[in-house]
């Protein structure tokens, strides 16, 4: 199933003389996008940076060399290409010397390709994030409709693209996913030896979706200082697990100032964590399941449209809050999620008085598809 949006994300770019970097977390579907793309093209040279040969052949290559293996060959695609060493710089070979290649690199950890790949390619590179399937992108293949009637599956199974083409394998399929991806490749990548307090903290961090993050308290939980347990979760962030969201804080005395929130990006992913496949009819965290797919659908379409927007939940210390708020033209638009929609809820009136500039919102099963890009 291609992802058309950034199918045509990449379509624009190429040509342009820049570099395109794709990122996003394993077994998000990168290499077969890439590969349903230009599956049909005879010019196109691919290279698998996870292959010890093509580490070696690149060990130690000039521009005379790159047009050695390159050829006739006008796209070069490279999958995992964070995995070469000094990869920036030998991409930046091709992007200085040879104008008619096309660069497409793949990457799934932030901190490497900051490291290894954005500095040397300084200007001379696009950088599209690549995001489970969306909702949006759903309802495009087969159909608003039908991807309603799929929302309570969608809610507990997520949008990997492996868990949705193979209904009935959900279960399986996710705990293999984190097995092999969460608590194998990002340990292996990062050199952490405390793995158990990796997994704790992921649990943790599961159980409290929606709810204010305190680094001392989970210090406390998992037997780490606070300083440790950021640096993993930033780690987790850098591997496009988790994100987190900081409060908003302007004019108000009594408004947190330094809080997070932290949501996954798929809720599968979310629930293969603590385990908990039980059906939304059954379940006492639908809030937190819902607010963690809005907020994590709205993320993937306003970043596919190019929608910018600085973004927030907002809380006071007598635990007045908005869930979630995007500041874009000068203005604030808050949102509350309900997934209840007889469930109430008001615009609190000390953040309307002290920001005039502002509009409410309640976001509920019945209407959230215009929230999430559907017309």
């Amino acid at each position: 199933m291609i992802q058309r949006i950034l199918k045509n994300k990449i379509d624009v770019l190429t040509g342009k003389g820049k570099a395109i970097i794709l990122i996003g977390c394993r077994q998000i579907g990168k290499t077969t996008l890439l590969n349903e793309m230009f599956k049909d093209e005879t010019s196109i040279l691919r290279l698998n940076g996870d292959e010890f040969d093509v580490q070696s052949m690149l060990s130690n290559i000039s521009s005379d060399r790159w047009r050695s293996i390159i050829g006739n060959k006008k796209i070069i695609v490279i999958d995992e290409a964070q995995r070469i060493e000094n990869i920036g710089l030998k991409l930046k070979l091709i992007t200085d010397n040879l104008n008619d290649v096309q660069i497409i690199a793949t990457g799934s950890s932030s901190l490497d390709i900051s490291n290894k790949i954005n500095e040397p390619l300084t200007g001379r590179k696009w950088e599209i994030k690549m995001y489970p399937i969306s909702f949006k992108e759903m309802v495009d293949h087969h159909g608003l409709i039908k991807e309603l009637r799929l929302l309570p599956q969608r809610l507990v199974y997520g949008y990997y693209p492996e868990i949705v083409t193979n209904e009935g394998n959900e279960i399986d399929l996710l705990k293999q996913l984190t097995d092999s991806y969460l608590y194998k490749d990002i340990l292996a990548m990062s050199q952490i030896k405390k793995s158990d307090k990796l997994v704790k903290l992921l649990q943790a961090l599961a159980f409290q979706v929606g709810s204010q993050v305190s680094y001392n308290e989970l210090a406390n939980l998992l037997g780490l200082d606070s300083k440790t347990v950021e640096s993993y979760i930033n780690l987790l962030e850098q591997c496009y697990i988790i994100f987190r969201i900081n409060s908003f804080s302007r004019n108000l005395r009594n408004e947190l100032k330094t809080s997070k929130k932290i949501y996954f990006y798929d809720n599968g992913v979310r629930n293969a964590l603590i385990s908990n496949y039980a059906s939304i009819e059954n379940r006492n965290d639908i809030g937190a399941l819902w607010e963690n797919f809005l907020i994590s659908e709205r993320i993937k379409f306003t970043d596919y449209t190019n929608s910018y927007a600085n973004k927030y939940f907002w809380r006071t210390k007598d635990q007045t809050e908005i869930d979630y708020l995007e500041e874009y033209d000068g203005n604030l638009h808050c949102y509350e999620f309900k997934w209840n929609p007889t469930a109430k809820a008001s615009f609190p009136p000390s953040f309307a008085n002290a920001y005039s500039n502002s509009t409410f919102e309640i976001i509920h099963r019945d209407n959230f598809e215009k929230f999430l890009g559907i017309d």
